[in-house]
């Protein structure tokens, strides 16, 4: 008989919010799937337990068909990323895609999610929310996912780490403008936990004179829908009126008149025959 599949949260930081339930699935595990063995043992050592570890990080997803013949051989597995919810910006999303195409049953053990929790301090609207992680990092890759997000009115989530802030903040403030409001989540649930919200233009500011410190999560506001709404298309007199102005700049009739029904869905001989007729 197959066994179970657990996606085990762990605490993204205060190992004081590790919940009971938690604790008990590593116990009764028998090995676990960590991003990061080394991470996982200390955890592991706090809470006294001694368990067989494997690694599914990015660079060894080899093993992930290691880990789903174990469970079909009817071992538990308990998968945990470095901190928070696993499979989320994480690459053993793959194992679970894999565990249900095989009939692994696959069971949450739910905890603290950074993204979540940063959207809930952040003071940004939460009704509708878009989460994406980290932003690719080759430049064509990285404009054309800022571009593609540019008119975007649910508010954004972004992960960053330090040495990367200044780049991402300058080319967010490039994209959605300097004035946007954002919200820097910084070492959440830690001793020097700090949530700001501020411009996009002042967080360049004072990144500029002070160093990043700690793993960010980036709470940007949506873009105001008004903004985004396509402006009401022009009526036959108005782009009539426009053929017309240009005419009194010295334009001859016909090329105002395709000048002007540029765009507009109407054609040019449509405005030019107008023209004519009101002349």
């Amino acid at each position: 008989m197959s066994g179970t599949l657990y996606l085990v949260a762990t605490p993204i930081g205060n190992l004081d919010d590790m919940p009971p339930r938690v604790a008990a699935t590593f116990g009764a595990a028998d090995f676990i799937a960590a991003e990061d063995t080394r991470v996982t043992l200390r955890l592991l050592n706090h809470l006294g337990l001694k368990k067989p570890m494997v690694s599914y990080y990015e660079h060894a997803l080899h093993h992930g068909e290691a880990i789903l013949q174990r469970i079909e051989a009817g071992e538990n597995c308990a998968l945990c990323s470095d901190a928070g919810m696993p499979c989320i910006s994480d690459p053993g999303e793959q194992i679970v895609r894999e565990a249900h195409e095989r009939g692994i049953r696959v069971v949450p053990v739910p905890g603290a999610s950074a993204c979540v929790t940063a959207l809930a301090a952040s003071g940004q609207p939460t009704a509708h929310f878009v989460f994406e992680g980290f932003l690719p990092v080759p430049k064509k890759e990285r404009r054309a996912r800022l571009a593609f997000l540019q008119n975007e009115t649910r508010t954004l989530i972004f992960y960053e780490a330090p040495h990367k802030l200044r780049t991402t903040l300058d080319d967010l403030a490039a994209t959605f403008g300097g004035g946007r409001s954002v919200s820097l989540c910084r070492e959440l649930t830690k001793l020097h936990e700090e949530i700001v919200k501020t411009t996009l233009a002042e967080a360049v500011a004072y990144y500029r004179e002070n160093d990043p410190r700690g793993e960010y999560v980036l709470v940007l506001a949506g873009a105001d829908p008004a903004d985004t709404e396509p402006d009401a298309a022009p009526t036959l007199e108005e782009v009539v009126a426009a053929a017309r102005a240009l005419q009194a700049g010295g334009m001859p009739p016909a090329a105002a008149a395709k000048q002007a029904a540029a765009g507009t869905g109407f054609s040019k001989g449509e405005i030019y025959k107008k023209m004519v007729s009101e002349g």
